[in-house]
């Protein structure tokens, strides 16, 4: 037997109670009656088949039927929305890209990576920074058009992210001039006691730099930790401890945190990704971007 169409309105009513948290609260956002909330929700648990929400005392409990129903109204509602800004966008002439930006990226390593889609005319961009897990779940209810984190986003059958690596790029210490010529000599074993800033524990590079640490057997002494990647080098720029960053970046490391190279991480490699997913009509910005690495990758 062939089921009924699913009654759109039926289900934001229920997306909007979820969030709500209460049907009189989402009777008051939309503006309509309790009773006309109740009934669509009765039409809509009728039409799937499944409970939605459990009374429990005066509170409404979301049931497992529902959260997932609420996964599927997430994107549902966040594409919808999407589309209302991208005909308001059509209608001046802009092209939006949504771009969500690891905390532990180098501010203008991001600048290098998105330059591409920024040669584009009339584009309007909106970046924001944040944990990479909290982003890639932004990008799943299509909140965001694209990711750029330091590690490949893990693929489920439920979520097929695509993963494109961007470029790579080598490592060094650096450190203020005092700084680094009294551990230039013998590098890197001059590193063991030496006062270093790291990144925070949570933060993907960290568990790389632990990692090369312990197989040079060294152990510097961390004298202060970052979330913030602009935040530690301009401790760093201050003498108070030596800091690792791409070597790609020397010029900025020297004007903005007066920092020079000390030595190469060698096997330590800072690698960074495009994260997006599958659309019907692809981003123009994001194959600009694409594009760019390819190229990069055939010529370097």
């Amino acid at each position: 037997m062939k089921k009924a169409a699913l009654n759109y309105r039926h289900l934001y009513y229920f997306w909007m109670t979820a969030k709500e948290g209460s049907i009189t609260k989402a009777a008051e956002q939309i503006g309509v009656a309790v009773q006309t909330i109740s009934m669509q929700l009765s039409l809509l648990e009728k039409n799937l088949g499944k409970v939605l929400f459990t009374q429990q005392g005066r509170r409404l409990s979301i049931t497992e039927a529902g959260r997932v129903a609420m996964e599927y109204a997430d994107r549902i509602f966040q594409l919808g929305e999407q589309m209302q800004e991208t005909m308001q966008d059509m209608d001046i002439g802009h092209i939006r890209l949504t771009v969500g930006v690891s905390d532990s990226l180098p501010k203008s390593q991001i600048v290098n990576l998105l330059s591409p889609a920024l040669q584009i005319p009339r584009l309007h961009i909106e970046c924001y920074e944040g944990g990479y897990d909290d982003l890639l779940e932004d990008l799943a209810l299509h909140r965001l058009d694209l990711v750029l984190g330091q590690k490949p986003a893990d693929i489920t059958d439920s979520m097929r992210f695509h993963n494109h690596h961007l470029c790579s790029a080598k490592v060094w210490i650096y450190g203020i001039p005092e700084l680094a010529e009294q551990y230039r000599n013998n590098f890197p074993q001059s590193l063991n006691g030496a006062p270093f800033l790291m990144p925070t524990k949570n933060h993907a590079v960290r568990i790389r730099l632990n990692r090369w640490f312990d197989q040079k057997d060294i152990k510097p002494k961390i004298v202060g930790e970052f979330s913030d990647s602009a935040l530690l080098k301009a401790f760093a720029s201050q003498g108070m401890g030596l800091f690792h960053a791409p070597y790609s970046l020397l010029d900025e490391m020297k004007e903005r945190y007066h920092s020079i190279p000390v030595g190469e991480m060698e096997g330590m490699e800072e690698k960074y990704y495009a994260i997006y997913l599958d659309r019907k009509i692809n981003h123009v910005g994001i194959e600009r971007i694409l594009a760019a690495s390819r190229i990069k990758a055939w010529n370097p």
